[in-house]
This record gives structure tokens, sequence and C-alpha cells, in this order.
């Protein structure tokens, strides 16, 4: 059928209001560009999310400046002694005087870390001798009885020829020198350095120059690991060599005690030394690519770091200032 001229214009006149209709602007839309709203960071004073025992177990918290927090107060020693122990180190000696009561409570009283009697200074035996008489009176002064003066030499520190000259001088004065091997040091770090409320998910690492120390409790017992210290690149071992020996030993600790990893030793000090704030107890260090070297140890000891990061899958490693496996050492004395 053919459309007559009439026709045809009610036609277009008909497409032309759908058309319309079809485009026209609509009262409630906006054409401007969508604008994200800002994501919500959670305030680290909000508890809401919390469990029943947020308030008397320790935790990890985020601050608003993504610095992370480990919160814990040690029950403080009731009538304690005062007891004082020596650690012979490859370099120099670590002091720490404690006050521990009955209950193995305990806190520290004074801790001279690193070259506090540096070994260059004893070329011969009577420097050993009066460099010692010196460094033990001042112990004295501090309060600690010779009877509560305990000397050990660490699994690393048996290897310098040093130590033997100054083992030998003080056996002469009197005191008692402890060896310890790799596996007791690892199991005295943990007893002084895991608080009890972690002791069920938890490891602890010692980074030293020597070796590296990794322990954890498991069955009721005390597993241990032996690992590259942080001076392996002295004996020409290869970076990704240590990488790769870290990390599959390291998975060994089992997934339920991988909650937080507790870390003492010369390189995790000096990392948590770049972001300790004011006097805190304990410093969560950052991540290991947080940090950047600046000598050739420091290198070698963020290596390791990262091996240990890298197998556990734990983002959690609090450095614990006042905590040393000597310490550990005075928890296990039965006097």
């Amino acid at each position: 059928m053919r459309l007559k001229p009439v026709g045809i214009l009610i036609t277009l006149a008909v497409i032309a209001v759908l058309a319309y209709l079809a485009f026209r602007p609509r009262p409630n839309e906006d054409f401007r560009e969508e604008v994200p709203t800002a994501s919500k960071t959670r305030d680290s004073s909000d508890n809401s999310s919390s469990s029943p025992r947020a308030e008397s177990t320790p935790k990890v918290e985020t601050t608003k400046s993504e610095e992370r927090e480990f919160v814990y107060s040690p029950e403080k020693p009731e009538n304690g002694t005062l007891r004082g122990v020596v650690e012979l180190g490859a370099t120099g000696f670590n002091s720490f005087v404690i006050n521990l009561d009955n209950q193995k409570r305990w806190e520290i009283l004074s801790k001279d870390f690193g070259e506090s009697l540096a070994y260059e200074g004893l070329a011969t035996t009577e420097d050993i001798r009066a460099g010692l008489k010196k460094y033990i009176n001042g112990m004295f002064e501090k309060g600690v009885a010779k009877t509560d003066m305990h000397f050990v030499i660490s699994s690393g520190a048996q290897k310098e020829p040093k130590t033997k000259l100054i083992s030998d001088e003080l056996k002469k004065m009197g005191y008692v020198v402890n060896n310890v091997t790799p596996e007791q040091e690892a199991k005295l770090g943990l007893r002084a350095t895991i608080p009890p409320s972690f002791a069920d998910n938890s490891f602890m690492v010692d980074i030293g120059s020597g070796n590296t120390k990794v322990s954890w409790e498991e069955n009721g017992a005390l597993k241990t690991l032996e690992l590259p210290g942080a001076k392996y690149y002295e004996k020409g071992t290869l970076d990704e060599e240590v990488y790769n020996k870290v990390k599959d030993a390291i998975n060994r600790i089992p997934e339920n005690k991988r909650n937080v990893g507790f870390i003492i030793g010369g390189v995790p000090f000096t990392l948590a030394n770049q972001h300790r704030k004011e006097k805190e107890r304990y410093t969560v260090l950052r991540s290991p690519e947080a940090y950047k070297p600046v000598d050739k140890k420091m290198e070698s000891g963020l290596n390791i770091y990262k091996a240990i990061s890298d197998g556990t899958g734990t983002d959690t490693f609090v450095f614990d200032w006042d905590a040393n496996f000597t310490i550990g050492f005075l928890l296990g004395l039965k006097k």
C-alpha cells in the first residue's frame, strides 16, 4: 500500500516524538564524572572486631602512621634478687643485670650491648686480667654479688682464639665459664624472648654473626635449627645459596607456630634501631625490602631475614630490646 503525503507526515511526526522521549535529559541523572569515596582506615583504637580475650592477650596493632606496635607488658618480679650475666661474644662482651624472682619473672636493670669490652684492647694476658677486673668491678657496683655473676660463651664466639684466653683468665679468677651449643642457645633464647601468651603459636629467631638460631615448641618439646650467620660472606658463601638453605630449613616450623617471629641478634638490633620509638621494649620490624643495607654484614643479615620471612609467610617480627639468650641461661638456674 502506498502512503499518501499526509500519512508520511504523520509517520515522521510519531518517530520524532518517540526519539525525543527516548533521548530527553532525565531530571534525576547527573552526568558529572563519578568521584570515588575515600576508603575507611580502621583506627588502632577501634576494638569492635577484637576477640573476647583482646584485653588480656598481647596484640600487634597498626597505627595511623602505618608503623606497627607490639602491645605487651611483662609481669614485674616480686622480692627478686639481682643476677648478672656476661656473654663473651665474637667481638666483645654483652652484659646484663636483671631482677629475678622465684617465679621466673624478671626485669632488666642494666644492659650493655655490643663492644662494652672490646677484644681489641686485650692484647696480652695482663691486659685481659686488668680489663676483666675493671669490667667485673663495674658489675659489682650495680649491686650484683660475686656468687650471682655468671659468664657464658656463645656458640659462635667459641670459634674465636681470643675467647679461650679470656675464658682461661676468668677461671683463674675463680669464675665458672659456661660454653653453650647452638641448640642450647636457641632454647635459652626462646625462654627469654617469647612471652608466655605466645608460646603456643610463635617462634624465636636469633641472627648472630657466626650462626642463626631458631626455636619453637612442638608437642611439649623445644625444636631448634642452626643456620648460617650474618658473616657467612667471609667464607665466600653466595647469598643465593644461603637464602635457599635458610628458606628450605625454616619450612620445618609448623604452620600453627608462625603467628609472630620474635627476633634478636646483632642485625635485628641494627634494623630496629632505625625506627625505635623512644624507649619502647618491643619494636616491630618492617619487611626486609624496607631496609637498605649499609655494609656487607647487614646485607647478609637481611638476606637471612628475608629467607625466614618468605619461608614462613610470617609478616610480624618483633625485636625485644631487653632479651638475650644469656638471660634465658639465668632463668634456667635452679638457685
